[in-house]
């Protein structure tokens, strides 16, 4: 099994939880920093992604 594979697989399902949601805001980071989506966009998309993962980060 690979290091990568073997981390993920450590993790609780709350840890997984948030590290998907981290993912996902990095990537909407990116598409406002490089400016393919407004920051209405961006903060409508952060806010539903808050509430369907449950994370408060």
């Amino acid at each position: 099994m690979n290091p990568v594979n073997k981390e993920w697989s450590d993790l609780s399902p709350e840890e997984k939880k948030v590290q998907l949601f981290l993912n996902q805001k990095q990537t909407l980071d990116l598409f406002l920093e490089k400016g393919a989506i407004s920051q209405a966009q961006y903060d409508k998309s952060l806010g539903d992604l808050r509430e369907r993962k449950g994370v408060k980060v």
